[in-house]
């Protein structure tokens, strides 16, 4: 019966870690399993961490599609992709201006 209010501590710590790293445009699952498996830490780390749609982003030059600056390999063509002389803003940065986001298909 003691493990069991373990679980529970380790659950919310899990949902916490889970929640703040969706927030920053993160997977849920894995803040979750992070934090749920090393709890002060793990939610420590997600609290602390980058949020995606602040990253620059560059577009594909074979299929168009608007990727993050860091990324080496287009995910809908597979085409490699060399750093941009030109990066299109972050998706934060483009709200804060109030300008449409262009979206990522």
């Amino acid at each position: 019966m003691q493990g069991l209010g373990l679980l529970v501590i380790l659950g919310f710590f899990g949902l916490a870690g889970g929640t703040v790293g969706r927030m920053k445009g993160s997977s849920f699952f894995m803040w979750f399993l992070v934090s749920f498996c090393v709890p002060f830490i793990g939610l420590a780390t997600a609290v602390l961490y980058r949020y995606d749609n602040r990253e620059l982003r560059a577009q594909c030059p074979e299929c168009g599609k608007v990727v993050q600056l860091y990324d080496a390999v287009c995910m809908r063509c597979g085409a490699e992709l060399e750093f941009p002389d030109t990066a299109i803003a972050s998706e934060w940065e483009m709200m804060r201006r109030g300008q449409p986001r262009r979206r990522a298909v």
